[in-house]
């Protein structure tokens, strides 16, 4: 049987809608629901595996390794494992859903000197 549930209902994350573990719901993956506000953002990290971006409405600057990507909606950006990467939403903020290739979210923090 499907298991369903509800963006609304998914445990909030800091600037996010909605975090979902998979492993909490016999799901192969995880994923942020997300709602960032203009100039949010996480700061530098790794993941063990890649880590999917689909841009649904406004907009963001993504470093992903020495790449710099200006991310609008109906984009798919694919980070590799264990690349440091960040971004920051435009001026309309960003909604998106970033999907982790693993059953649980793991990350690595990262000093950040780009200022």
């Amino acid at each position: 049987m499907a298991r369903v549930l509800k963006v609304d209902d998914l445990a909030p994350a800091p600037g996010r809608t909605g975090r979902f573990e998979g492993y909490e719901h016999g799901a192969s993956v995880s994923f942020f629901v997300s709602r960032v506000p203009e100039g949010g953002g996480p700061g530098l990290h790794t993941h063990p595996y890649e880590e999917t971006f689909v841009i649904h409405e406004g907009s963001a600057t993504f470093t992903s390794g020495e790449e710099t990507v200006e991310a609008e909606p109906g984009m798919i950006i694919v980070v590799p494992p264990n690349t440091p990467h960040k971004f920051t939403a435009g001026p309309n903020g960003l909604r998106s859903v970033n999907i982790h290739g693993n059953d649980r979210m793991i990350q690595e923090d990262l000093p950040d000197d780009s200022g």
